[in-house]
């Protein structure tokens, strides 16, 4: 791959994020381990409200020794609300390994890094080029959208080999100089200026350098194929209360989605079952009271399924001793625990 423009392109880029880019708090540091902590809450969540957990996450665990060995429910705590929970534990895994087994030094290449739980390409490059000023690429959604219009490449980003084309490109362009400024340049001007629908083109600095701008098709790029659509799955929710005022409460699975949050017990509503009876059944309880069987009705989505979730609060019995995964708990005991957003709703309206 060749581009006519490669020094021009670079020079521009770099000087722009020099003078334009956004003051966020893990810029002011050159520790790989903060720099990991926020490339990992950057993943599909917006800046603005990494901000804030970003902060206050480093406050708690400021060394990587203090993270590698934090209990997970506490973990989890602190990263609730930011969803996708597999990335907490898997950051807190892979920064326990740094921590065994590179005497809690983050390594400074990619063969060692990319070894780490959790690092996958971007992730590697983007603590490579920023922490530790290496040349090497972090291609992410933003970087693939500017580059698939600076270079006109018209490969389907949403196929997996197509990242590959990009990484490439990224090697050809990267300032060896400034690598760091280079990468977060890229990621800046995708979610500045060239973004995915009207790009601020008139605003671009490299606009003279861009080949869809000089040929008028920036709508037309990237390539994206469209998403399969989402499962939508219906769920009763029971706000079970017993007579001291406590609630039930259940712990998920240790692996699949949301693993070890907590949760109202949730049953899918199918057409042969009665969701009343299969909550008495799974839970050993028996309802004594429906106290507001509309409680709260809302849907919560996923990156790959849709819940439907129908809440009700009913007063119950308990039947049986209940396993140490499911308990009857005060709300200041729920409080304390992770859980996941349809869940917060969920308290926030019995609180």
């Amino acid at each position: 791959m060749k581009y006519q423009y490669t020094n021009e392109f670079r020079h521009n880029l770099v000087e722009w994020f020099n003078n334009e880019k956004r003051d966020l708090p893990w810029r002011r540091t050159a520790d790989p381990y903060k720099i990991w902590v926020s490339e990992v809450m950057l993943q599909q969540t917006r800046v603005d409200t990494v901000i804030p957990y970003y902060n206050r996450f480093l406050e708690k665990y400021p060394t990587i020794q203090d993270l590698a060995y934090a209990p997970q429910e506490e973990l989890l705590k602190m990263w609730e609300g930011l969803g996708y929970y597999s990335r907490a534990r898997n950051l807190q895994a892979g920064v326990k390994e740094v921590v065994e087994k590179y005497d809690a030094v983050v390594p400074d290449n990619r063969h060692d890094i990319s070894k780490l739980k959790g690092v996958g390409p971007y992730t590697a490059g983007a603590i490579l080029s920023i922490a530790y000023q290496k040349p090497e690429h972090a291609v992410d959604g933003n970087v693939m959208r500017v580059l698939s219009r600076v270079l006109h490449i018209e490969d389907d980003i949403a196929v997996p080999k197509t990242r590959k084309v990009f990484e490439e490109a990224v090697e050809m362009l990267i300032d060896e100089e400034h690598p760091g400024d280079f990468n977060q340049a890229l990621m800046d001007l995708g979610a500045m200026i060239c973004t995915p629908t009207s790009p601020k083109c008139l605003l671009c600095p490299v606009r003279d350098y861009c080949i869809a701008f000089s040929e008028g098709d920036t709508d037309k790029l990237p390539v994206k194929s469209k998403k399969v659509k989402t499962k939508k799955v219906q769920f009763k929710v029971f706000a079970a209360r017993d007579h001291q005022g406590r609630y039930l409460l259940e712990k998920r699975p240790s692996e699949g989605l949301l693993a070890d949050m907590w949760q109202f017990p949730m049953i899918e509503v199918t057409e042969n079952s009665i969701s009343e009876d299969t909550f008495q059944q799974n839970y050993n309880v028996e309802i004594t009271a429906i106290i507001d069987k509309e409680l709260l009705k809302f849907k919560h989505i996923f990156s790959h399924l849709t819940w439907e979730m129908d809440c009700m609060l009913v007063g119950v019995e308990q039947n049986m001793v209940l396993h140490e995964n499911v308990k009857f708990l005060s709300v200041e005991q729920i409080k304390s625990l992770p859980m996941p957003v349809p869940m917060l709703k969920i308290l926030n309206v019995l609180n």
